[in-house]
């Protein structure tokens, strides 16, 4: 624009046949030159004082050409983008009006007169060229207002990604605690238990010592076939091919063989197929259940109930060993195990059911789970309660 400009006034004062058309023509391109050497200059772009210099220089070589030619009060124009872009917003603003008067005034000046008719084509040039200039800034801080906003976006996105997969790996780790606590760990235990069996019965009654070790060797193929399961798909391979019930029932069956304990199972209600989290965690629960029992409850006798209730399944274990206080529970010791309940009660929390226990001293332990079919409508949360457990020969009750 600046050129075109500056071409249009120095073609028409030769045109014309003005006079001092050459040293209109001369002004014009003093005023390029000077107008060049600017983005040239490396100061100009870095320092504020530099470009407000550059202007300077470039105004006095345009009031100059002012003053010989009419035809340059249009260059104010771009003049004005120009003091805008580069200078502080009110130095800016201050520059342009001293232009857009000097403008008018110059062509005035020339015509010999002055009317308002001449007062508005560079007033509102001014205009335009500030409405455009600061409209232009205010998009440009809003996009970088923008940009920053995006770049916290992303590096939140990418701090939550980062708490989202330690959440995920810490919960995988739970899990396969539990899982471990569940099934390998109580295994084990149960070997352990049946070789000490064997060990004392070996001096006097050798039958007996052969058939613990025998029990043990298949508690050891089952744990086996659970570690190998771990690696396949971490499924319990006794619901494999079977439903919840009968894998129960063979739970019982092998936990009375083994333990000399009286364990029965109970089915109640119409079964129906219970999704595959759940027949896990009823699966897993009764496992340690029945694993603490034999381990702690020194019971005689231990019952196992499935209860299919319409919207909720519920899973009951009651036994009549020597009890304990449930408020008075050691903390989990990995060395001596005690993971059990925390991760039935995890288990449990996972698929939003509920879980008690009645306990006392003496007086046997009942554990009830309850586990909702429809995730849409939770469990009422049951009122705690450390009262004695019910008489195993009674029908528990979820």
């Amino acid at each position: 624009m600046v050129v075109g400009l500056l071409a249009l006034a120095a073609v028409r004062a030769v045109a014309d046949g003005r006079p001092h058309a050459g040293w209109v023509v001369a002004g014009t391109a003093v005023c390029g030159l000077v107008y060049a050497a600017g983005p040239a200059l490396p100061r100009v772009r870095r320092s504020r004082r530099a470009a407000a210099l550059w202007l300077t220089v470039l105004g006095a070589v345009w009031l100059v050409l002012l003053g010989l030619s009419a035809d340059a009060v249009w260059v104010a124009f771009p003049l004005n983008f120009l003091q805008l872009h580069l200078l502080p917003r009110r130095a800016g603003l201050a520059a342009v009006v001293a232009t857009a008067a000097a403008a008018i005034a110059g062509y005035a000046a020339h015509q010999g007169t002055f009317g308002i008719a001449m007062a508005i084509g560079p007033a509102l040039g001014a205009a335009v060229a500030v409405a455009v200039v600061w409209g232009y800034q205010a998009l440009y801080r809003e996009s970088d207002q923008r940009r920053r906003l995006i770049e916290e976006l992303t590096a939140t996105r990418s701090d939550l990604a980062a708490a989202q997969h330690t959440a995920g790996v810490l919960a995988e780790r739970e899990r396969l605690a539990r899982e471990i606590h569940d099934t390998l760990a109580q295994g084990l235990s149960s070997i352990q238990l049946l070789l000490r069996a064997a060990e004392r019965a070996l001096p006097t009654a050798p039958d007996n010592a052969a058939r613990y070790v025998d029990q043990a060797r298949q508690a050891a193929v089952d744990n086996l076939a659970e570690a190998r399961r771990f690696v396949v798909a971490l499924a319990p391979p006794a619901l494999e091919g079977t439903t919840l019930a009968d894998a129960l029932e063979r739970l019982c069956a092998t936990t009375g063989t083994r333990h000399q304990i009286a364990a029965d199972f109970r089915l109640t209600g119409e079964p129906v197929p219970l999704p595959t989290a759940h027949e896990v965690a009823l699966l897993r629960i009764a496992q340690s259940a029945l694993a603490n029992t034999v381990r702690h409850a020194e019971a005689r006798s231990a019952d196992v109930a499935l209860h299919h209730l319409g919207d909720h399944v519920a899973l009951d274990v009651v036994d009549d060993g020597r009890g304990f206080d449930p408020d008075r529970l050691p903390a989990p010791d990995p060395e001596a195990g005690g993971f059990g309940l925390a991760a039935m009660r995890s288990r449990v929390h996972a698929l939003g059911g509920t879980l008690t226990i009645a306990s006392a001293p003496g007086e046997g332990t009942a554990l009830t789970v309850r586990l909702p079919l429809d995730l849409t409508k939770p469990l009422p949360t049951p009122e705690p309660t450390t009262t004695p457990a019910p008489d195993p020969a009674r029908e528990a009750r979820p």
